[in-house]
């Protein structure tokens, strides 16, 4: 029997990006969640899509909060397999097609990730990563392998599935991350559950990148980024306080070199900074107010 497949588009005053992804999506059951968005994007999702199901949060939760609620209201709904894409993303023909074929294949499989493009579908995004704790490193796998599914050490949340049998047992997003690196920690702990983590290249969606974070101008990336990194490196390779530091400085100094080629440099340091001293203190959930 072919399993069932929900899909959960988060918008945040996604204007037309939602749109599009939930036109890739036509097919296949969505429940569209938003996020306390502020510029007229529901009204317009609501007309354009009246079959989508449509759940408002009422605030801002981040990229792991509104994906769980969108997740458990799918479960709800159920869901064998629940499809995360994200708004700025659009899913190309065959993607379930895939996904259901590659779920049958490998019923150890608790994720399923999705062969990223860019908007225009000429260059690799993501096509399988590796992650290591105890460097803090997170790296891309060679996307010149073989099409068959094959096993990748964790997913991007641009464009996944997880099982129920996995969400279940291994538990949703965390919250407390809000954006950027919930994704590995989700893979990470869901291998340590006993599921598998599967690339399905044949599943192939083109996405363009930091659409709900205003881009290459917004500094948010880099904040939650540095900040999640650390944090998550943290919970899953312990290390004596010398190298525990060592390892923070490798993030740090990583995330500045990317500051440092930032249109607003100075500003971009001061968020890796942030980042940096809120992993320190244990500061979690979404960014306070920045200090200068």
């Amino acid at each position: 029997m072919t399993p069932a497949f929900v899909a959960v588009v988060l918008n945040w005053n996604g204007g037309d990006d939602t749109l599009e992804a939930l036109a890739s999506l036509e097919d296949v059951p969505t429940v569209c969640v938003d996020n306390g968005s502020t510029d007229g994007s529901v009204a317009r999702i609501e007309a354009a899509y009246p079959d989508v199901e449509l759940l408002r949060t009422g605030a801002n939760l981040g990229f792991a909060g509104g994906n769980n609620a969108g997740i458990r209201r799918a479960l709800e709904r159920g869901a064998d397999w629940v499809l995360l894409l994200n708004n700025d993303a659009v899913a190309e023909p065959g993607l379930v097609e895939a996904l259901a074929r590659a779920a049958a294949a490998r019923p150890d499989a608790g994720l399923l990730a999705c062969k990223l493009l860019s908007g225009d579908g000429r260059e690799v995004q993501y096509a399988g990563a590796r992650f290591n704790a105890r460097l803090g490193y997170s790296g891309r796998v060679d996307t010149a392998g073989p099409r068959e599914p094959r096993d990748t050490g964790r997913a991007d949340g641009a464009a996944l599935a997880v099982s129920r049998a996995a969400a279940e047992r291994a538990g949703l997003l965390d919250d407390q991350l809000f954006m950027y690196v919930e994704d590995v920690d989700w893979s990470l702990r869901i291998r340590r559950a006993g599921f598998a983590v599967v690339l399905v290249p044949d599943a192939r969606v083109r996405h363009k990148g930091s659409g709900s974070t205003g881009g290459r101008a917004s500094t948010t990336n880099l904040y939650y980024d540095t900040r999640n990194t650390i944090v998550v490196a943290e919970r899953y390779a312990r290390l004596p306080r010398g190298l525990r530091a060592l390892r923070r400085g490798a993030v740090v100094g990583t995330h500045l070199a990317q500051a440092a080629t930032h249109p607003h440099r100075v500003v971009a340091a001061r968020a890796v900074l942030a980042g940096w001293r809120d992993a320190r203190a244990g500061r979690l959930g979404p960014r306070g107010p920045a200090k200068s």
